[in-house]
C-alpha cells in the first residue's frame, strides 16, 4: 500500500535538483545490497529542514551504512557536528568506510552498540535529532532522545506509517507486526499528547513525525 498516490510522487520528484554525485553513487550501493534508505521524499524534507533549522548538534538514531549521517553532513551548515549511532555488526564497517571515501570522519562520529545503552551515556544537548532505527524501539528510545533535546529542538522520526500498516486493525497486519504495529501507535500518540512537544505527522516517504521541543 502507497500512503500517497504514486503518480503524485512521481510529480513532485520530478522537481528535485538531486544530491551530490557521491551522495547518489552512496545511494545506488546501498540499493544493490538491499540496504533500506530514507526515500528520495524523506531527503527533501531533511534538506528543507536542515536549511530551516541550522542545527550545529545533530544526533542520528540508526546509522545503517551512513547515507542520511552524509546526506546531512553535506546539508547542514559548516561546523555541524553529527552523532550517529548503529548497533547491526555488518553495516558498521561500510558506515565508517563511507564516512572515510567522502572525508567526513571529522565531522560525524559514530557510536556502535545498542541504543538504549549509548543514549544514556550522552550528555547533548543536540538541536536536531533524527530518528531512522527499528521501529518497534522508538517507543523505548523516546524518554532519553527527550533529555537530550534542548529546548526549540526538532525531533524528526522516519517510517511512523510503516507503509500504511499501522492504519489498519492490529488484526490485519502480520502476526510478527503487530508488535512493531502496536508500539508504533503508542508513539505516535505520545509523541502528540506529550506536554513539552508539539507534533506533526506527515504522511511523507513512509511517513515523517516532526516534533518540536516547547
Amino acid at each position: 500500500m502507497m500512503i500517497t498516490d504514486e503518480r503524485m510522487i512521481a510529480f513532485i520528484n520530478s522537481f528535485d535538483k538531486g544530491n551530490t554525485p557521491f551522495l547518489d553513487e552512496i545511494e545506488k550501493e546501498a540499493k544493490e545490497a538491499e540496504v533500506p534508505i530514507i526515500r528520495p521524499a524523506t531527503q527533501k524534507l531533511l534538506r528543507f529542514l536542515l536549511a530551516a533549522h541550522s542545527p550545529m548538534e545533530i544526533l542520528e538514531v540508526g546509522t545503517a551504512v551512513g547515507f542520511s549521517a552524509l546526506l546531512m553532513s553535506e546539508y547542514a551548515p559548516k561546523g555541524a557536528h553529527i552523532t550517529t549511532v548503529e548497533k547491526y555488526e555488518k553495516r558498521i564497517p561500510v558506515a565508517r568506510d563511507n564516512f572515510r571515501r567522502a572525508g567526513r570522519e571529522g565531522q560525524i562520529t559514530l557510536l556502535e552498540g545498542d541504543a538504549v545503552e549509548l543514549l544514556k551515556e550522552l550528555e547533548g544537548p543536540y538541536d536536531f535529532i533524527f530518528m531512522d532505527a527499528a521501529k518497534g524501539q522508538y517507543i523505548h528510545f523516546l524518554p532519553e532522545v527527550l533529555r537530550l533535546l534542548k529546548k526549540g529542538g526538532l525531533l524528526i522520526s522516519d517510517n511512523v506509517l510503516q507503509d500504511g500498516d499501522v492504519l489498519e486493525s492490529r488484526f490485519a497486519v502480520t502476526r510478527r507486526n503487530r508488535t512493531i504495529h502496536s508500539r508504533m501507535r503508542e508513539y505516535l500518540y505520545t509523541l502528540t499528547h506529550h506536554d513539552e512537544l508539539e507534533t506533526v505527522i506527515l504522511p511523507v516517504g513512509d511517513g515523517v513525525s516532526l516534533s518540536v521541543k516547547k
